[in-house]
């Protein structure tokens, strides 16, 4: 089992969660979180003064999946949020241990 954690554009996440359905991923989470990469943010102007905003808003998408799903999920989140330009984000892999599902007591595999 993986964890894949993806960092997106937030207008994408509705794309890349109808991505991952299609492939078989049945559960996310999804949270909204603040960061910059190469990016480094940006300036703005309110009210006639300028200020930098140093963390844009992204939308972080987590989601237990299977070994053999873990390919498919990865192709389905880099083409449904690729926008082409800079700040579309990451997708990180993670080793998933156990994963137990409380309401059944269900462990590994088919807690997911």
């Amino acid at each position: 089992m993986k964890w894949i954690s993806a960092i997106i554009k937030p207008f994408k996440l509705d794309e890349v969660r109808m991505a991952l359905n299609a492939v078989g991923v049945q559960g996310l989470t999804v949270t909204d979180v603040k960061g910059f990469g190469r990016q480094k943010g940006h300036t703005e102007l309110y009210r006639g003064a300028e200020y930098v905003v140093d963390f844009l808003p992204k939308v972080k998408v987590e989601a237990a999946v299977h070994d053999d799903v873990l390919d498919s999920a990865i192709a389905a989140i880099e083409q449904a949020a690729a926008t082409g330009k800079i700040g579309d984000g990451k997708i990180f892999v993670f080793d998933l241990v156990r994963a137990v599902r409380i309401r059944t007591g269900e462990s590994g595999a088919a807690a997911i």
